[in-house]
């Protein structure tokens, strides 16, 4: 026979059959040299057409522990608990990357076997993140680890995993850690693994949706005028959210976390796209009203398309930054024009028929004068039938 490349199953079993007949091959002979070329051939056929399947990382730990003599609880030190190196290797507890890299570096199982993945590494520990600080038992009851179908305590187990899950679509661990380090309004109040959690879920919310280019709107007059008609509407806050995506800004709306005290965020997303995201932690008309205009503020005045800053916003907080205080005045005087409001700030803003008038002048919602009027009056027990309260949390939320 003359070795050739096979191509068939009929060429395969031809080379199989003249490598039986010529398998005791004298050194050196020219059927010895034919020996070697088929059997080189016969690998390349093979490792093309019948690859050898990878073992499971349980068969793996199995064949380790026979090879090696040890015992189940050989393995405690590794996986954990007696009860957990049971659920282990009877397949009904994955493996978390913790347990992973134990057994990679006690047992010198390979990483490709344990991650199922050719040629894989174990990933390195990220020393900055302490995992289990996150609010695992919140995320997990929001629903927040898509496609995940375990316990909580299974959730807990695979903090690393379920978290990196969330905050690869959110652009990177790093790029959100670094987020939260930068013009945090509301101080050292807030709860930092809180605060990122909730930053990589209202992220990984924008990869679902692919909006058009941005194109610096936030500072377009005529386009905020049209925002802020919506307003007048009783699901003018659904309308802004569907007019700033068309305009390639997106617009989140998700409860806040406990410890979060947190309003508003904008930042500019990798893809040149702005981000409002909104908590509606103060479930009123006029809240919902100046803080998207706040946000706006920051975008128009302080964010450009390759920025990473990220403004992470309590408005109930007192704040010095001067970017803060212009991003407030920018937000006032968007929504009621300094000229219209001097005219009536002389007079008695006590008066309903007042919020109504002014209103009615501008087409926008009686709830954002009220609330204007009821910061600038330092009295909150005025027009609380006017601000709207309870009226935008149900158009976003299923459950108040």
């Amino acid at each position: 026979m003359i070795p050739k490349v096979i191509k068939s199953d009929d060429d395969y079993k031809a080379a199989l059959k003249r490598i039986d007949e010529i398998f005791d091959a004298e050194a050196d002979s020219p059927e010895e040299e034919e020996l070697e070329l088929l059997v080189t051939l016969v690998e390349v056929y093979e490792d093309e057409h019948y690859p050898i399947d990878m073992p499971s990382p349980i068969e793996a730990i199995k064949f380790c522990m026979e090879q090696q003599g040890l015992t189940r609880k050989d393995l405690e030190p590794f996986i954990g608990s007696r009860a957990r190196v049971s659920e282990v290797l009877n397949g009904k507890r994955p493996l978390s990357l913790k347990m992973i890299r134990a057994l990679h570096k006690g047992l010198g199982l390979p990483a490709d076997v344990l991650l199922q993945e050719e040629g894989a590494s174990i990933p390195e520990e990220d020393t900055r993140i302490e995992w289990s600080k996150f609010p695992i038992t919140e995320m997990y009851k929001r629903g927040w680890f898509e496609g995940f179908e375990g316990s909580l305590n299974d959730a807990k187990e695979q903090a690393e995993e379920l978290i990196k899950g969330l905050l690869e679509p959110a652009h990177s661990v790093s790029l959100l850690t670094a987020h939260c380090r930068q013009h945090v309004r509301s101080g050292s109040k807030s709860d930092q693994y809180s605060l990122l959690a909730w930053l990589a879920r209202v992220v990984s919310l924008t990869a679902k949706k692919k909006l058009p280019d941005y194109e610096g709107v936030a500072e377009d007059t005529d386009f905020l005028n049209n925002l802020l008609r919506l307003s007048y509407f009783d699901n003018g806050p659904a309308l802004a959210k569907e007019y700033l995506e068309k305009h390639g800004v997106h617009l989140v709306v998700e409860k806040h976390l406990p410890r979060t005290f947190l309003d508003g965020v904008s930042m500019m997303l990798p893809g040149g796209n702005p981000l409002i995201a909104l908590t509606c932690r103060y479930d009123r008309v006029d809240n919902f009203w100046f803080t998207l205009l706040h946000e706006l503020a920051h975008i128009a005045l302080h964010l450009r398309k390759d920025s990473e800053d990220c403004f992470v916003d309590d408005l109930s907080v007192e704040n010095e930054d001067v970017r803060e205080i212009k991003a407030d005045k920018w937000a006032e005087n968007t929504l009621i024009p300094p000229r219209l409001w001097q005219h009536y700030a002389g007079g008695n803003l006590r008066e309903k028929a007042v919020v109504l008038e002014i209103a009615k002048k501008l087409g926008i919602h009686p709830a954002i004068v009220a609330g204007r009027i009821r910061k600038e009056l330092d009295d909150y027990t005025l027009f609380s039938q006017l601000t709207g309260t309870k009226q935008v949390r149900k158009l976003f939320f299923s459950s108040n």
